[in-house]
């Protein structure tokens, strides 16, 4: 689209490009369990990666995906996308990250609910801090949408060697990371011991929910997390990193450390 710009004290038409932001209504095995609005692409993984991590599946597998409506895919527009089981997972509840912003009483009773669910990750392999301090610039690298648009989050799971092994787009940063979980998902990687999730944004308690769910041993974001989501990180022993930018970082929780906070 054409946009003006005010630049050098001169006012000029110029083209831009902007994300595409559209809802997506996710299914479990056709019961609709939450609608998201999304940047379209890798539209499986975020609904395979959402119901991973919400918990719906049990500990069944997922046997397919596909586009759906009352009609065609087309007639749809894309924007319905059902998780196949064949019926075996139980029943959708609601998902569990309604408490994104509690604190307190509530937070806590959260993190039980989590606790009791996952357990505690359990990793014995410590990321090298010069790993950690460059991970968001190799994420960088690779953020074509946001060279373009300059309006997405990234998401990416890489190694102890600092390998990225997937990294994903979205203008919702907990999307990008459900596309990461449902990428890993459908290559059989979960859980991702001695893995880390990086985020381009903030850390907060539905980031760390996510991780925690796909067992990943420490999480990089290139902002703060919130207090309820280092609680829930030394809960859950999974590493906390805050501010991975030019090279610095700060570790807010240890990998490893835990117990009740």
């Amino acid at each position: 689209m054409l946009i003006s710009r005010y630049e050098h004290e001169r006012l000029t038409r110029v083209p831009d490009e902007l994300i595409v932001e559209e809802p997506l209504e996710i299914r479990l095995d056709n019961h609709l369990v939450a609608t998201t609005m999304r940047t379209p692409g890798e539209d499986f993984e975020l609904a395979i990666g959402f119901c991973f991590s919400e918990g719906l599946l049990g500990d069944v597998p997922v046997t397919g995906s596909r586009y759906c409506a009352t009609g065609s895919a087309v007639e749809g527009e894309f924007n319905v996308v059902d998780v196949e089981t064949g019926g075996r997972a139980p029943p959708p509840t609601p998902r569990l990250g309604l408490a994104t912003s509690s604190c307190g009483l509530c937070g806590s009773e959260a993190i039980d609910r989590l606790s009791r669910r996952w357990g505690r990750v359990v990793d014995a392999s410590p990321f090298d801090p010069g790993v950690i301090t460059a991970i968001a610039r190799r994420v960088r690298s690779q953020q074509t949408l946001f060279d373009v648009t300059g309006g997405v989050h990234a998401a990416a799971a890489f190694d102890t060697g600092g390998e990225l092994l997937a990294v994903r787009e979205d203008i919702g940063r907990h999307n990008a990371v459900d596309k990461i979980l449902g990428s890993l998902v459908q290559g059989g990687r979960l859980p991702a011991g001695g893995c880390g999730l990086y985020v381009s944004g903030r850390s907060s308690f539905e980031i760390v929910q996510k991780a925690w769910a796909g067992g990943f041993a420490v999480i990089v974001s290139v902002s703060a997390p919130s207090a309820l989501a280092a609680q829930t990180a030394r809960r859950a022993g999974i590493g906390l990193y805050g501010f991975a930018r030019d090279g610095d970082v700060n570790l807010y929780v240890e990998q490893g450390s835990g117990g009740r906070p």
